[in-house]
């Protein structure tokens, strides 16, 4: 199971992963957390992601690709994995599609968690409310204005992020407004949805895979030697035919009678003795 999870900040993402890591058996993989972990290996593109971050640049796409590809092939990947926070862009979706296409992969889901901006908003300040009367520490983002510039920032990367899924036939939109249960068994029903999503292309090659069966046939058709078969037996003559070629009988002489003696023998000419 490969699902890539969407959804602005707050909308309960990390929840539901933790939910489908349990459900399913796969892992949830977080851009941060594999640049870090590729950074702390050394490995090539971890290094050259190494002196970027410590510049303060942004990755590239293809650094980031090559990140994500390092750490689905490692063996815990293998069962599935959830994406979250990539990828963010149309282009890394494309590098993304054609880097599972090499291995014979593509994603079964991209579940989009949908939420109002406003809730969100008041659940922040809500809850930095509550942490302030309970006088815990806040964080950095605990914070309503910066909450605003993300969602602003996450909705023209996503945009164009959610139509280029939603054109694939992969997209599978939840309300992320209901309760974590609610929100859970939404995913759970899109998720089976999900997998029984056509293969892109598959009908085509059903397809050539028929034409190409076919032009075997035929090809083993000319290809076949003739089998020997018995020489015909001479056709029967018609019966009419045979009746025609037999000898008729020659009919049988009637006996004549007394005149037709006498009118013979005064037909004969008489002999003289001398």
């Amino acid at each position: 199971m490969r699902i890539v999870l969407l959804g602005p900040p707050g909308a309960g993402k990390g929840t539901q992963a933790k939910a489908l890591v349990s459900k399913y058996g796969i892992v949830q993989l977080s851009t941060g957390d594999m640049l870090r972990a590729a950074v702390a290996a050394g490995t090539p593109i971890g290094l050259k992601a190494k002196g970027l971050m410590e510049r303060g640049a942004l990755v590239p796409d293809d650094i980031v690709v090559g990140i994500v590809a390092e750490r689905i092939d490692q063996p815990d990947a293998r069962n599935g994995f959830i994406l979250d926070g990539f990828p963010r862009t149309v282009a890394q979706a494309d590098a993304l599609d054609r880097m599972l296409a090499k291995r014979g992969q593509r994603l079964d889901a991209v579940v989009q968690l949908e939420v109002d901006p406003d809730i969100l908003i008041r659940r922040i300040e809500s809850r930095i409310d509550e942490m302030k009367r309970r006088g815990e520490p806040l964080r950095a983002d605990d914070n309503a204005e910066v909450l605003k510039q993300r969602l602003t920032a996450y909705h023209a990367q996503t945009a164009p992020l959610v139509v280029y899924y939603r054109d694939k036939g992969s997209l599978r939109a939840v309300d992320g407004m209901a309760s974590i249960g609610d929100v859970e068994a939404a995913i759970g029903r899109a998720l089976a949805d999900a997998a029984f999503r056509p293969v892109p292309g598959a009908r085509k090659a059903s397809g050539e895979a028929g034409k190409l069966s076919t032009g075997r046939k035929a090809a083993a058709g000319k290809a076949r030697k003739p089998v020997a078969r018995p020489a015909a037996k001479p056709a029967r003559k018609p019966r009419g035919k045979v009746k025609a070629a037999r000898a008729v009988p020659k009919a049988r002489k009637k006996p004549s009678t007394a005149s037709q003696r006498a009118r013979k023998k005064a037909k004969k000419p008489s002999v003289r003795r001398g």
